[in-house]
């Protein structure tokens, strides 16, 4: 492998940063600092999907193999959720939506382990290096400042670095120092601040051991669950091979949409407070919520539509760049993708110091559009589920319940379609193309 001339910084080591890491060392010798904030490689949050497009980069990477080793997958291969609409008396059976692009669930922490497994010689893992600013240097370069007081240089800088991002907060700052013609600078907050969805979401996981006793045949323990109720529903599915239960509960107050929030994001709570939020479920609801231990209330924010996510040698991706709402379990792999697609163009042969930014604007264009509508619709998704979208069933009127149900069921189908069509593996043929005419395509 030949090693073009540059060195990567990366901030942060969730899933993103560690897959672009990965994907770079595995095309190339590119030299990488992957400058993480905590003590140690770790995340928050337990259950994760993964979908066929997801798979298929796996696959290409190598790490299929491993993968099958910690994944939960279902008996039928065509598997779905079961929706339920549960805040009406006894409950009520809606339909079960089979896929037909594959699905299977894993615990975060087993999918971090395994790509902090495989991150290549090349990559030097810093600990407690948080970034607070960078700064332009006079070759073009970057200079990385932390929060300890140490800086370090870069040819090129990925923030990995979660909804929160410092990274995307300077580079959108630094282009609008520059007056550039790509955002409009009364938007600055609206790119920097993530902003509340106006849902509060409860998570916790669930022994399966300890459902089992209390209710043998509860389908939680084997299947994945949607159980939906007017601005609310609870999500539930296997991981970890079956041995836990990923629950997680949404309630949705539109009134306080994209006020800011006082207090944290993210608390712990008691089970009191997660039964009397869905106290109006049906018991097979119940019965599941009475076995979460120890569950925790998170804030919903996503990150704002954003025009760009490169700058000259910065890039954004995964949730810096698209923090979303994870009712399509996409937000994961939206993070895989970008990263495979910009970790390829950066490993790749033709990519050097003085092209960089080119090399950024292809990433730009190939992942920006698509993962931006996929945040939309995963919002407009969650939506339906709790019987709010505009113009579609709001869940007051039962005597049309059956008819109205079928019409969203036909709705719900069509938006989680693209979750079978061609993914980054098609995309990053379209951006090695580009990549092949950029000094057309971008000038240089």
């Amino acid at each position: 492998m030949s090693a073009p001339k540059f060195r990567v910084a990366i901030s942060g080591g969730g899933i993103g940063g560690l897959m672009l890491a990965l994907t770079i060392g595995r095309y190339s010798d590119v030299p990488i600092d992957l400058y993480e904030a905590q003590s140690e490689i770790t995340t928050v949050g337990a259950g994760i999907s993964i979908w066929r497009r997801t798979m298929e980069i796996m696959q290409e990477l190598g790490l299929d193999e491993d993968i099958a080793k910690v994944a939960t997958r279902p008996a039928n291969p065509t598997h779905g959720f079961h929706f339920r609409r549960s805040d009406v008396p006894g409950g009520l059976e809606w339909f079960y939506q089979t896929f037909s692009y594959g699905g299977s669930s894993m615990h975060r922490r087993d999918m971090m382990d395994m790509l902090e497994r495989h991150l290549p010689t090349t990559c030097k893992v810093h600990l407690l290096k948080r970034l607070t600013h960078y700064t332009r240097a006079e070759n073009g370069g970057l200079e990385l400042y932390f929060s300890d007081g140490t800086k370090a240089t870069t040819d090129i800088l990925v923030g990995a670095d979660g909804i929160r991002s410092p990274t995307r907060k300077v580079m959108f700052e630094d282009i609008a120092e520059k007056m550039s013609s790509d955002i409009d600078t009364k938007r600055l907050p609206e790119y920097i601040d993530p902003s509340f969805t106006g849902c509060m979401v409860y998570r916790c996981l669930v022994p399966a051991e300890k459902l089992k006793n209390i209710a043998p045949n509860h389908p939680a323990a084997t299947e994945m669950l949607m159980s939906c109720g007017k601005g609310k529903h609870v999500v539930s599915y296997p991981v970890s091979r079956g041995t836990q239960i990923n629950v997680v509960g949404f309630v949705t107050d539109p009134q306080t949409a994209g006020n800011p929030l006082e207090g944290h994001w993210v608390t712990d709570v008691s089970e009191e407070e997660l039964m009397r939020a869905f106290k109006n479920f049906e018991p097979q609801v119940q019965v599941l919520l009475q076995c979460c231990e120890k569950p925790s209330r998170w804030a919903l924010h996503v990150v704002n539509q954003v025009p760009v996510c490169t700058s000259a040698r910065v890039a954004i991706l995964g949730d810096a760049c698209h923090a979303m709402a994870p009712h399509f379990g996409a937000g994961a792999g939206q993070a895989i993708e970008d990263a495979f697609v910009l970790g390829r163009l950066l490993a790749h042969e033709l990519t050097t110091v003085s092209n960089l930014p080119a090399a950024l604007r292809i990433y730009q264009d190939i992942r920006l559009p698509f993962s931006t509508w996929v945040a939309e619709e995963a919002s407009r998704t969650g939506e339906v589920y709790e019987f709010s979208l505009p113009g579609l069933y709001e869940g007051s009127d039962v005597s049309q319940i059956q008819t109205e149900l079928k019409r969203l069921q036909q709705v719900i189908d069509e938006k989680w379609e693209w979750q079978g069509q061609e993914g980054a593996i098609a995309e990053w043929d379209e951006a090695e193309k580009r990549l092949k005419n950029a000094g057309v395509i971008y000038k240089l």
